[in-house]
C-alpha cells in the first residue's frame, strides 16, 4: 500500500522547488509537505485542496493558523468535533474527535493553484489514507478540486457524482473496502467565499447537520 504520508516527498518538482524558497525567505516556516491531523480512526473524514502559504505551510496542520479555518474549527467544535474552536498551531493542544482533515494536495503550490498532473501524482497518498480508516463512513469535500480527488482516490468516475454545494452522495458498497460511505459537498470555506458571502456559516453548519443526519454525531470510541 502506499504511504499515507511522506514529509521528505519530491514527486512534484514544480511544489518541491517552490517550498525551497519558501523556506529560504521564511525560515520558520514548516513548509514541506504537511501531514493530515485528526483522529485516528474517524468516522468523518474532511478533504481540503491544499495548504495555505500562512496557514498550513506555516504551522503544519491543516487550516490551522490562517483565515481558512476559522470558520471549520469553529463549525468542528459547535457540532463536537474540535475540543477548542480556534485552531492557532500544532502545539496548542486542540483534538478532534471522530473526524480528521486531509488535503487533496499536501504542499503548498503557487499562487494556490496546484495542476492536475500534481494533484493526480499526490492522490495516492489520499488513497491510501481513506483505505486505512476502517470505520469511515463520511467524507466532506471541501471544493471541486477535493471532490474531484476524493473520487479519483476512490476509482470512481467524475461524471457520475456531479460537485455541487450540499450535495450528498451515497457511494458504492465496498469502495475502498468500506461497507458503505457518503460523499458531502461544499463550497470551501476560504477568505474568497465567506466574505463575498458564497459561503456563509448557516450554509457551512446545514453541511455537517445533513452529516449528523446521516451518520449521527461523534462517537467517543
Amino acid at each position: 500500500m502506499s504511504e499515507i504520508y511522506s514529509q521528505s516527498c519530491r514527486d512534484c518538482p514544480r511544489l518541491a522547488t517552490h517550498l525551497q524558497r519558501v523556506r529560504e525567505a521564511h525560515p520558520g516556516y514548516f513548509a514541506r509537505p504537511v501531514p493530515s491531523f485528526g483522529d485516528a480512526s474517524p468516522r468523518l473524514l474532511i478533504v481540503g485542496l491544499a495548504p495555505g502559504m500562512h496557514g498550513a505551510n506555516r504551522s503544519g496542520r491543516p487550516f490551522t493558523g490562517d483565515f481558512a479555518g476559522i470558520l471549520l474549527y469553529q463549525t468542528l467544535h459547535r457540532y463536537g468535533y474540535a475540543s477548542a474552536a480556534v485552531s492557532l498551531s500544532r502545539d496548542d493542544g486542540l483534538k478532534l474527535k471522530d473526524c480528521r482533515i486531509a488535503n487533496a494536495v499536501k504542499c503548498l503550490p503557487p499562487e494556490n493553484k496546484p495542476e492536475r498532473e500534481e494533484i493526480q501524482r499526490c492522490n495516492h497518498y489520499l488513497a491510501a489514507e481513506i483505505a486505512a480508516l476502517p470505520r469511515l463512513q463520511a467524507i466532506l469535500a471541501l471544493g471541486l478540486i477535493a471532490h474531484d480527488a476524493v473520487l479519483l482516490a476512490l476509482g470512481l468516475k467524475r461524471a457520475a457524482y456531479k460537485f455541487a454545494h450540499g450535495a450528498m452522495h451515497a457511494l458504492p458498497e465496498g469502495v475502498s473496502g468500506k461497507a458503505g460511505m457518503t460523499l458531502f459537498d461544499s463550497y470551501h470555506c476560504s477568505r474568497y467565499n465567506t466574505q463575498t458571502r458564497r459561503l456563509t456559516q448557516p450554509m457551512f453548519e446545514q453541511i455537517f447537520t445533513a452529516i449528523q443526519g446521516r451518520i449521527g454525531g461523534p462517537d467517543p470510541a
